[in-house]
């Protein structure tokens, strides 16, 4: 065995022990679901201060239900962007990768929306010293109020079905004036700010011209460029029906310059392993780096946030490459898996970091 192959097994076996630990984002977050009763006496406390000392990063925590403790980990780390995969069973929205694992207690509801509810809440406080709700409504983050938090909801069964159910769940949220919106006219910001993807349809985003708070995950490799006013692209028959995946389901015939834009979308994403491809060897080349501008050159002509998903995780010196150059190039949320790494930037290269 190489003594690269003897590093790469070391790396790994620290790697799967290391993960039936909590790292230091589980064990704080943790502190999240205590309630005001056991901090009434303390006075190193205040009614918003459940995000004290946090400051928001544009990092989206890819998967974030596999987290030992969804949403308030990536609270905890700075993430403005989390990611819950939802399946439609008898009008109930079940959270998680595959429907192995479902359980009856992991809901859209349970895991998201009721704890996002009560942190805001919190947020918003009525008391003796503030006798009125704040509007807008303060966000989730105490150092940056106006931040709103993505909730990137990825339909995994039927569109047209999941549609109505995911729209209902959301209610508390949309009651309580939490939620991002479109009136007709403009858009009014919400602490909430909610994206459709996978087989969320676009006809359905689309449908109500005056009122819309779930925006859609626009497919970025097919935004057409404003520059060039007589541009569209036809789409085939088969992409405008549903469960197609991110971007593609209930499409119009024809994608025109203004078919997406940030009345009915708020990012524009794509597999970066299908867009762009492998750094190899550990480097961009010009052609890829050119495709990367580009992309995000059209997608913030349309208003919309770029964010690549699918990005390589490993060697990490190559993963941290990867996100400094997203960055650079103007990207708008770092796709991770680690929330340590992705919210601390520092994404140094480490020469020992290429086995680790």
């Amino acid at each position: 065995m190489t003594v690269s192959g003897i590093i790469q097994f070391i790396s790994l076996t620290f790697g799967i022990v290391l993960s039936f630990f909590p790292d230091e984002y589980d064990r704080a977050a943790s502190s999240w679901r205590k309630g005001d009763e056991d901090l009434a006496d303390d006075t190193s406390h205040w009614p918003t201060d459940r995000t004290r000392e946090i400051i928001p990063v544009n990092c989206h925590s890819h998967n974030d239900y596999w987290r030992r403790v969804p949403l308030f980990s990536a609270l905890q780390a700075g993430c403005i962007g989390v990611e819950a995969d939802v399946w439609l069973f008898d009008e109930e929205l079940y959270v998680g990768h595959t429907t192995s694992s479902l359980t009856s207690r992991r809901t859209l509801r349970s895991l998201y929306v009721d704890p996002l509810v009560k942190v805001l809440n919190r947020q918003n406080p009525v008391t003796p010293f503030h006798r009125t709700v704040d509007n807008p409504p303060h966000g989730v983050f105490d150092t940056d109020p106006e931040q709103p938090v993505v909730l990137l909801i990825d339909f995994k069964t039927d569109g047209a079905a999941t549609w109505p159910a995911v729209v209902k769940h959301l209610a508390p949220l949309r009651d309580r004036g939490y939620l991002t919106y479109f009136n007709g006219r403009e858009i009014i910001p919400g602490p909430v700010t909610v994206v459709g993807t996978g087989n969320t349809p676009f006809d359905l985003v689309t449908a109500n011209s005056t009122y819309r708070d779930i925006f859609f995950d626009a497919p970025l490799e097919k935004l057409v460029d404003d520059e060039k006013a007589d541009q569209a692209l036809s789409v085939p028959s088969d992409e405008r029906l549903n469960d197609l995946g991110q971007g593609h389901s209930g499409m119009p015939n024809i994608i025109t310059p203004t078919t997406f834009n940030v009345t009915n979308s708020f990012y524009a994403s794509v597999s970066f392993r299908k867009a762009v491809g492998y750094p190899w060897p550990f480097h961009f080349t010009q052609h890829q780096m050119n495709i990367i501008r580009n992309q995000v050159r059209v997608a913030h002509r349309h208003g919309l946030k770029v964010r690549y998903w699918a990005l390589p995780s490993w060697p990490v010196s190559l993963r941290n490459h990867i996100w400094r150059i997203l960055a650079l190039e103007g990207v708008d949320f770092i796709n991770a898996d680690d929330l340590a790494a992705a919210t601390k930037g520092d994404w140094k290269i480490r020469i020992f970091d290429w086995w680790f």
